[in-house]
């Protein structure tokens, strides 16, 4: 078979370009393929077929671009013209596949170059006047035929072992294929902000023609329940990395609009000068709407005294009965204006709130071999519908029609896990910056359109979205402490505590918690201190023996991780490979063996020099690599006797590196001469310790790794020394 046998693939034609299609039922967009079975070759044909028709239907999206023109203006400032979207999803292939190790060589570094990134914008404002020296059409379309020929040669060469799964390469393959869905939604966005002069209608782009008056709104009961989120690695569909692991949630009883917000609805907010209104909007709204001067949704035109409806392709009289299209800035200001009017809790729902709808109205994923019966998937037409047209359950539009924002910034399950060949696809939206929509628009197809879809923008980010209120009495239930902590410090700190183990070195924190309980031998365990605990490692260690663990630090920031890992059982991180190139890192108590000691626990913010007189009555005080960064250490020596009960046992630990930038000279324990003779830090230990303290063990050298990129470390060796409390 040659490279050339894809065409054996019957295209996607209109009816304007072959009659005989007028009379024959519309043919269905092929759904994301099940990635199990036991016919090798016949998903193997199944997924090529897949690959295929995806690029067709991509391809015949740009066909709505009046001129060569239309592909080099941008649509709107913050997003680069359509010939960058023309040649990213075919570069996308390149580079995933290199990654997988299917191909390699590249096929045009310069192309793949250009065309690898996108732009998600930060900022209304964020303005990218990056200059392109854009390549011609032809040629794009040139790479995009040559990457077909490669990753049809792949479908058709490469072993096939069923279920792919996560690590299999054909995994890689299916990801280049949903991602290319992705941009035949957001690349018909795009078009659709484009100047009408730049498109023309297109016959497999045919909006819908009926309208009618808009049904006046409801709410409608829901009754509480669980619901349960998230994929298992086994599941034979494809998902994105944020789909896999495990959320379980008690949803409280709340009422829901039977229908999307329309048009019609949408107006009033509009003429009771919603947009000008200050108190409607939050804070971050307020100032988009400042920065752009929004008066109407952007998909709105005025004429005269008329409203019109912009489309992809053209401008229709405004069907007030189909759903309003707005960001989630809109949204939320609408649910405040009518709670302000109302006088009830109106807001948009949370995820887990729009799950609980999917399980009421009894929804089941979009059938593969009849039309769905939502506006889903390209199997109805190129736009909305009325809001009243698709039922399910006691609602309409539960799932298709439009996007719908909810009040959830994206996050992560528990368990999630970064795919390797797609390290950014979720990681960096976990910043609290990006909302979750729900439910899919008449053009999601493949993964898009799955129960288990979750894909989140920026909040004044415009996709074919609109939204569904609900009213509730309990505030929306929203995930913190999701985003990955990105301050260099704090994440190798993380990663010290908490990460991998390197070169052999055992993991520090948990080392020292462990000589300092097996000293204590048949001691009283009762109460622990960890002195300059830091991100909280040996507190939590500790508390496997001891009754109760404190843990102090000057810092605010460290033991921020310690609480947050107490308060959510999770730390989240990036780390630093080279350059601007990161990985993310995700640890739990579960996964240490912690989590059941985290109620044993707790941090303070606190000078080591000048402790409250509450933190006493310890059975031990673990010290590690503290005394050399304190301003005056003499403070914490000379007086440490009184935090610890008789019998007590102290463990120091320290690298000895005293430094003037943290402690005056004056002030050093050692590390100097003194009468002439070298006197070290262990001397001035036992000056300042003897009185009341005996050395039972050391010193000792312990040795710890902290790791600032994938190829440098430091390697430092902290000596230990335990001491008892005796008088």
């Amino acid at each position: 078979m040659t490279l050339n046998a894809r065409k054996t693939i019957t295209p996607l034609q209109s009816a304007s370009e072959n009659p005989k299609l007028r009379m024959m039922p519309k043919q269905l967009f092929p759904r994301s393929p099940i990635l199990a079975g036991d016919n090798v070759e016949a998903k193997r044909e199944e997924i090529r077929e897949y690959f295929h028709a995806t690029l067709d239907r991509y391809e015949q999206l740009f066909e709505t671009l009046r001129d060569g023109e239309a592909y080099y203006k941008k649509p709107i400032s913050l997003r680069h013209p359509l010939i960058f979207y023309l040649g990213h999803t075919s570069t996308f292939f390149t580079n995933k596949l290199l990654l997988a190790g299917l191909i390699t060589e590249r096929i045009d570094p310069r192309l793949e170059s250009m065309f690898a990134v996108g732009v998600d914008e930060m900022s209304w404002d964020d303005l990218n006047t990056t200059h392109y020296d854009w390549p011609l059409i032809e040629e794009v379309r040139l790479y995009r035929t040559k990457i077909r020929d490669i990753v049809d040669r792949l479908i058709r060469e490469t072993p096939l072992t069923l279920p792919i799964g996560w690590d299999s390469p054909w995994w890689t393959i299916v990801m280049g294929i949903e991602h290319e869905r992705i941009h035949l939604e957001t690349s018909s966005v795009l078009i659709r902000q484009h100047a009408l002069e730049y498109v023309i209608p297109h016959p497999a782009w045919e909006p819908y023609r009926k309208t009618g008056q808009a049904p006046e709104n409801q709410l409608i009961d829901i009754s509480e329940g669980t619901v349960h989120l998230g994929k298992n690695k086994s599941d034979p569909v494809f998902g994105w990395d944020n789909e896999y692991g495990s959320h379980v949630a008690e949803v409280a009883a709340f009422q829901a609009g039977k229908y999307l917000v329309s048009n019609q609805e949408f107006l009033g907010f509009v003429q009771a000068n919603g947009y000008g209104a200050e108190n409607y909007w939050e804070e971050e709204g307020r100032a988009w709407r400042r920065h752009v001067r929004a008066e109407h949704p952007v998909f709105w035109v005025r004429q005269g005294s008329q409203w019109r409806l912009r489309l992809m392709t053209k401008e229709i009289s405004m069907p007030w009965d189909w759903p309003v299209e707005v960001n989630y800035h809109e949204a939320k200001a609408f649910c405040n204006w009518k709670a302000a009017e109302s006088g009830l809790s109106y807001r948009l729902p949370t995820e887990d709130e729009w799950y609980r709808l999917y399980d009421v109205a009894a929804l089941s994923e979009v059938p593969r071999a009849e039309p769905a019966p939502a506006n889903i998937h390209l199997d109805h037409c190129a736009s909305s519908h009325p809001v009243n047209e698709f039922p399910q359950g006691e609602f309409y539009d539960i799932v298709g029609n439009v996007w719908q924002w909810t009040e959830t910034p994206i996050y992560p399950f528990e368990g999630f896990d970064v795919h390797p060949h797609y390290d950014d696809f979720s990681a960096p939206t976990f910043d609290g910056r990006h909302n979750l929509m729900k439910g899919g628009s008449w053009i999601s197809c493949g993964n898009e359109s799955l129960k288990s879809a979750r894909y989140a923008f920026r909040r004044h980010f415009f996709q074919h979205a609109g939204f569904r209120y609900v009213v509730a009495n309990a505030a929306p239930s929203i995930q913190q402490g999701s985003q990955y902590e990105t301050d260099k410090l704090l994440s190798e700190y993380a990663e010290f505590h908490y990460g991998d183990t390197y070169f052999g070195v055992p993991n520090f924190p948990k080392t020292l918690a462990e000589l300092a309980v097996a000293a204590m031998g048949d001691k009283p365990q009762h109460k622990a201190l960890d002195l300059g605990c830091a991100s909280g490692r040996a507190t939590f260690e500790l508390a496997r023996h001891f009754d109760e663990v404190t843990g102090i630090d000057f810092s605010a920031r460290f033991i921020g991780q310690g609480v947050q890992l107490a308060d959510q059982g999770r730390l989240r991180y990036t780390l630093t490979d080279e350059g601007e190139l990161v990985s993310y890192k995700e640890r739990t108590l579960s996964g240490l063996g912690l989590d059941s000691v985290k109620h044993k626990v707790a941090f303070f913010q606190g000078d080591a020099c000048n402790l409250k007189p509450l933190f006493a009555g310890y059975d031990l005080i673990l010290a590690a690599n503290l005394i050399d960064r304190l301003y005056d250490p003499s403070k914490l020596l000379t007086t440490i006797q009184t935090r610890l009960n008789p019998g007590g046992v102290l463990l120091i630990a320290s690298p000895y590196t005293w430094l003037e930038e943290h402690t005056k000279r004056e002030a050093w324990v050692g590390g100097f001469k003194r009468d002439g003779e070298s006197f070290g830090t262990l001397d001035g230990l036992k000056e300042m310790l003897g009185k009341y303290f005996r050395l039972i063990q050391g010193p000792r050298e312990v040795p710890f790794i902290i790791r600032e990129t994938r190829r440098k470390f430091q390697h430092t060796i902290s000596e230990v020394t335990i001491w008892e409390r005796v008088a």
